[in-house]
């Protein structure tokens, strides 16, 4: 033996000692699952179908009946493709007539009458419509007049202040009892509240504003007023002028005098003059935005009987600006 044999640090003979302990774990799992499968129970028709899709999984051919026609792939189906079909135009006119003694056919005109019906009709729909919206605007305005009333109760019931409606308008009528002095346009200290309560009013009414003062048929020529026109017009003026307090736009106001020529009543008794000298705050209100410029074209050319009906104004109701229709 040499020294180098001598000298090698050889391992000791046999297995090393961690593969003792390796063996018995590796014993132990196998009598662990041995028993986990012999306490198991196989269920056949569970087996059945994971063996059916392992087998499709794994392209396992399937069986076929000798009696079946044999499958292949066509050429021709797998070359060409079918195209989309169109329809042939065929320069053909067709007629038929059950009755062979007939000598022409005859024509029927129903469809260009149903078109002028339908136009009959469409028409008399859109006025229907339009009448309805019309009586509904009609109805809102004798309710805001009604609105109105209640909150001059008490000069109403003092004979002060008259509220009405004709249409669309409201009409506020200041009497000339109690509201200016004799002759002058200067307004009476006790009309500034009713005035107060008319303006508080006009500021959520929607609407153009003309206040209108008129007089009796008795001439008057004084050193301020020259004649009932001046009269007239300078009391409109200072209601107008009262309204237009606390930032309401005075592009809303027309103010207007006219004298005596709009007498309510005739001007043969004390009690009619009186009446008749009046200051008369119009709230004009226009067109609701649901009627369309068509709707309103077919108003002013067809709606004069409709107009007329509901005691419509259409000289002030067709001259509304953009910005005051509402």
């Amino acid at each position: 033996m040499s020294d180098e044999e001598q000298d090698c640090n050889c391992p000791p003979e046999g297995l090393p000692a961690w593969m003792g302990t390796f063996a018995d774990l590796m014993s132990l799992l196998m009598c662990f699952f041995v028993l986990l499968l012999s306490f198991s129970e196989m269920d056949a028709m569970k087996f059945k179908r994971l063996a059916g899709s392992m087998a499709q999984a794994f392209g396992v051919q399937n069986k076929l009946n000798v009696t079946d026609v044999p499958k292949g792939t066509s050429i021709i189906a797998r070359e060409f493709s079918p195209a989309i079909p169109e329809p042939t135009p065929i320069n053909e006119i067709w007629q038929k007539t059950e009755d062979l003694t007939q000598s022409s056919l005859d024509f029927d005109c129903t469809e260009e009458f149903d078109v002028q019906q339908g136009e009959e009709n469409k028409d008399a729909g859109t006025k229907a419509r339009i009448k309805k919206k019309l009586e509904e605007m009609v109805a809102q305005t004798e309710q805001d007049a009604i609105e109105l009333a209640q909150s001059l109760h008490d000069q109403i019931a003092a004979g002060e202040v008259e509220v009405e409606t004709r249409g669309r308008q409201i009409i506020i009528r200041i009497r000339e009892k109690g509201s200016f002095k004799t002759a002058s346009a200067e307004l009476a200290d006790d009309y500034y509240d009713v005035l107060d309560e008319i303006r508080e009013v006009l500021r959520v009414k929607p609407g153009k504003i003309t206040v209108q003062g008129h007089t009796d048929n008795i001439p008057i020529k004084t050193a301020r007023f020259r004649s009932n026109w001046e009269l007239s017009s300078s009391r409109a003026v200072s209601v107008a002028h009262e309204l237009m307090k606390d930032d309401i736009n005075p592009m809303r106001f027309e103010v207007s005098g006219f004298g005596s020529s709009r007498p309510l009543t005739d001007n043969t008794s004390r009690e009619n003059r009186a009446r008749n000298r009046r200051v008369e705050i119009v709230i004009q209100q226009g067109l609701d935005a649901t009627l369309n410029a068509d709707d309103v074209k077919l108003l002013k050319e067809e709606g004069g009987d409709l107009l007329r009906d509901l005691d419509l104004d259409p000289g002030y109701l067709f001259e509304l600006k953009s910005n005051e229709i509402f």
